[in-house]
Parts: C-alpha cells; structure tokens; sequence
C-alpha cells in the first residue's frame, strides 16, 4: 500500500445502497475530502471506508471488495450510517461486520438519548463524552454512570489497541467501526480524524 505523504488522501468508499453511501461521499466531499471513483487501481487507495446497513446485510461485492484490499495491506474503516426508522443499530453493524470483514475495534460507543435516538459518542480511550450540538462535538467528562457501562468495553478497547501497536491502523491491521448520523454529524469528526492519521 502506499500512503501519499502530500497531498489529499486517496479514499475509496463502498457499500450497499441501502447503507446510503452517497450520502456519505456528498458529507466528505463537503468538507473538502476527495472520494476516488470505485473503479481505479486498488494499491492507489490509502483508505477503503466500508459503509454498512445492519438491517441490509453486507453484500457480496461488498465483501468481495473488502477482502481484495487484504492484499494491500489498505487501512479500512467500517461506518455505520443512523438510518430512520431502522430497528438495528451500531453494535449490530459491529457484529455483522466482524462475521463477514474481519474483527473489528470501537473507539467510541453510542449513548442514546431521552428518546432513544443517538445523542453522542463515548471515547473509550479517555470517557470523553462527545454531545454534538449544531453540528459541532462538544466534549465533557462523563458521568460515573456512563463509566460504568462502559467500562469491560474500554477494557477490551485498551488491549486490543495495545496488542495491536499504535500504528495499527495505518499500518491496516486494525479496523476501526464508527457510528455516523449525518443528520446531527455525530461521527463524522471522528471519521476525519482517522483519515488525518493518513496524510
């Protein structure tokens, strides 16, 4: 794999049009991020982001697509994309995708709000809370409640990141999951985040 060290980040995104990829690109493209046509040279891509529809599946080509990258070494991130009305969530994506890709880390977990729909993001690195107002994360310390719930999580998180090396990802050893609602734009900080480790 070759990972351009000028330049903008050559991204290639995939998935089943019911996981609305092209709302994703049309996000990332927004913020000035190039997403290269799917049908290049794979060694040309410094980053595969996989999105995905639990209550979809992930399709063949799909699949098929993400295993080819296995021969490049190609960083790869899974996103799953909030969907109205859709009854599975982030840990199903998560689950699905470590059955057919490959085991997958989560940086961050989802906490729900009053009215059971995502309101912001965890850190499991340091318990940051991540509350995305207008658009813009703003972070907080989180409640012990909240440390708590997640703590057999951060745990697990902690080693396999260890186990794993810090350049793991770049590196395409180690495959983060990010949730994404484009709507209120929780993850898609993180998202970038990830893809600036690449320049």
């Amino acid at each position: 794999m070759t990972t351009s060290t000028s330049g903008p980040v050559r991204i290639a995104l995939f998935g089943h049009v019911s996981a609305t990829p092209a709302a994703l690109r049309l996000e990332l493209e927004s913020r000035g991020l190039v997403v290269a046509s799917n049908e290049g040279d794979l060694a040309d891509i410094d980053c595969a982001i996989f999105a995905v529809n639990p209550s979809a599946g992930i399709d063949e080509s799909t699949i098929k697509k993400w295993e080819e990258f296995n021969e490049y070494l190609t960083p790869r991130i899974m996103v799953a994309l909030a969907l109205p009305g859709a009854e599975l969530d982030f840990d199903d994506a998560v689950l699905l995708a470590n059955r057919v890709f490959d085991q997958m880390v989560t940086p961050f977990l989802v906490l729900h709000g009053d009215d059971g729909a995502p309101a912001a993001l965890i850190s499991l690195e340091d318990l940051t809370v991540r509350n995305y107002l207008h658009g813009i994360a703003v972070l907080s310390e989180s409640e012990p409640e909240h440390r708590e719930l997640v703590a057999d999580f951060q745990q697990e998180y902690k080693e396999t990141i260890e186990d794993a090396g810090e350049d793991a990802f770049q590196a395409g050893l180690l495959f983060p999951a990010i949730p994404i609602n484009i709507e209120n734009q929780i993850g898609i900080d993180v998202l970038i985040t990830y893809l600036d480790q690449l320049r």
